[in-house]
């Protein structure tokens, strides 16, 4: 089970002329690095280890741009996008992953990113993305460009993973597929034991799993929770 840790600020001296950066990472030596990368040009506003943070932290810290990864725990990154994006927040949302599928790729973008990076790319990849985006562009690796396409334009609908799943079906399912208890995740949602169960029954047969093992199975054969 992984544990929501809590949002940590860095003492930085602060320039106009450098933006600032949120970096939400689960996996320290990952995080470490990215970190180094992104100092090189940008201040390091502050991280989130786990995606139930990320919304509160932007607001805490108004950076510029915020680096997310997809698979978080508790919530991941393309549902961070979501709440993001619905929050109207300022800052430019730049996915830094290993996952390359194109599903991923358009669903992200879709969710609100301007950037996608992979994280075997070189580390010149991530800050030309983040050059990029706060010129107001759209950026996506080289590395994954042909696979991937160009990202959606205004008007256009991309294939959505999990299209048929609501939200909070998507939250109730990654949290399940984490080994949550019934009343872990009523309390981490602010929602009824009843309403968890009620969620989990309806995503049994949206997805035609006849057991808890089989949607944890469907979570984690689409790379939904962090391994």
């Amino acid at each position: 089970m992984t544990t929501t840790q809590p949002i940590s600020s860095f003492d930085i001296r602060e320039t106009a002329s450098r933006p600032r950066v949120l970096i939400a990472e689960d996996h320290l030596l990952v995080l470490e690095g990215i970190r180094r990368i992104v100092e090189s040009e940008c201040t390091v506003a502050g991280i989130a280890t786990s995606g139930q943070d990320i919304v509160a932290a932007v607001r805490h810290l108004r950076p510029d741009v915020v680096l997310l990864d997809v698979a978080l725990p508790v919530l991941n990154g393309i549902e961070v996008a979501r709440k993001l994006k619905a929050a109207q927040v300022d800052a430019k949302i730049i996915f830094v992953t290993m996952q390359t599928k194109r599903d991923y790729v358009r669903e992200a973008f879709q969710a609100g990113a301007s950037g996608y990076v992979a994280k075997q790319a070189a580390a010149s990849d991530l800050l030309q993305a983040i050059r990029e985006v706060l010129q107001g562009h759209y950026y996506l690796s080289p590395l994954i460009s042909e696979l991937a396409g160009t990202p959606p334009g205004p008007g256009e609908l991309p294939f959505l993973l999990f299209r048929s799943l609501t939200p909070r079906q998507r939250e109730v399912l990654q949290l399940v597929a984490e080994g949550r208890s019934a009343k872990e995740i009523a309390s981490l949602l602010a929602i009824s034991v009843k309403t968890v169960e009620f969620h989990k029954k309806h995503l049994m047969q949206e997805l035609h799993a006849r057991s808890t093992a089989e949607l944890i199975r469907y979570a984690v054969e689409h790379d939904w929770i962090a391994p």
